[in-house]
């Protein structure tokens, strides 16, 4: 039979509200006090009923994080970034992922709704957003990371998509001209997506102010994976008179592109393909193509997003949504790394 908090102080000789003080944390119970009931606990063996305490309190001391998918480098930096500052503050996860689905996203902001987390991180699935205005009208805290969800006021953390964008494609276009090339094709993630959308802006802009052409033809929107980039660029190459330069929207379409340029059916003519391309990872410098990378401060936008959230399920209620945007870091692959920050360069 398991013990109970009666238990703990008829061993200790105390009263069952003294014990309970000691195990809620009150610093105000004697030092003495507070191990003698530890010392009752742990022979004991007692445990918590921390259900029961939640419905008391109020508060679960847990917050849900949502992400399209939890493989991803992004997504685990993200992650541990937010433990490592929610844990501080005696706050667990809760974490699940929507398969890139709008309903599946609903369900899991029901799920945790249902869990009674004190709030939720979310990287939108998709551009409704219709599950998280439902989320956010229970009053439920709520805190965007990567993207935004069009017709909700929420805080949110972002990275200057636009700015970086723009960054890296006027440095690769720079260098072209500077060879006598002046075209450059774009392959990116549906414009319903805020990222997607903004960094394409960013790249629209920059070949605007290079004075290069946007050519149709050159210009993809087919996703956000490696079997996008492999397809989108294995189309474009395919064409007569294809472009040698190339914005990436993303890890996953810089590694798919890349793939498809090492293949056989690639021929020795992709030798002289360049790639600027979002999101910097530790296997960058291997992508043998890539000549300007884009680094999010994933880590940073954890700490922030969490801190933010903290903040909310504190009680400021009070204030308008907050939007925290972040530079990305652009780094130049040929010789000795260099970094710029990307907003210095609108």
């Amino acid at each position: 039979m398991n013990a109970t908090i009666r238990d703990v102080a008829l061993a200790s000789g105390l009263s069952t509200a003294t014990v309970s003080r000691v195990l809620n944390g009150d610093a105000s119970v004697a030092r003495a006090t507070a191990l003698r009931v530890r010392a009752e606990v742990e022979r004991l063996g007692y445990t918590m009923n921390n259900v029961a305490r939640s419905l008391k309190k109020g508060s679960t001391r847990t917050v849900g994080v949502i992400a399209p998918e939890l493989a991803s480098d992004f997504f685990m930096l993200l992650a541990e970034s937010m433990d490592r500052e929610l844990s501080s503050a005696g706050y667990s996860l809760i974490v699940c992922s929507s398969w890139e689905s709008a309903e599946e996203e609903a369900k899991r902001l029901r799920l945790l709704a249902e869990r009674l987390v004190d709030g939720i991180v979310v990287i939108p699935a998709t551009g409704s957003g219709e599950g998280l205005r439902k989320a956010r009208a229970a009053a439920i805290p709520l805190v965007l990371v990567d993207r935004l969800a069009p017709g909700l006021e929420a805080d949110a953390v972002l990275v200057d998509n636009e700015g970086g964008a723009y960054a890296a494609t006027m440095a690769l276009a720079a260098e072209g001209l500077a060879r006598g090339r002046r075209r450059m094709g774009f392959i990116g993630g549906s414009l319903e997506l805020s990222t997607a959308r903004e960094r394409y802006e960013g790249w629209r802009r920059a070949m605007r102010d290079s004075g290069l052409a946007v050519e149709s033809e050159f210009t993809s929107f087919a996703g956000l994976h490696v079997a996008s980039g492999y397809e989108a660029m294995r189309a474009m190459r395919s064409r007569p008179g294809a472009p040698d330069a190339y914005f990436l929207v993303n890890a996953y379409v810089h590694v798919g592109a890349t793939n498809y340029l090492v293949s056989d059916e690639a021929g020795p003519a992709s030798s002289q393909v360049a790639f600027a391309a979002f999101d910097e990872m530790p296997y960058s410098p291997l992508l043998r193509f890539c000549r300007y990378s884009l680094a999010q401060p994933v880590a940073e936008m954890g700490v922030r997003a969490a801190r933010i959230l903290l903040s909310r399920i504190g009680g400021d209620f009070g204030s308008s949504p907050e939007t925290a945007r972040l530079p990305a870091l652009l780094i130049r692959h040929d010789t000795k790394p260099a970094s710029i920050v990307a907003n210095e360069s609108n």
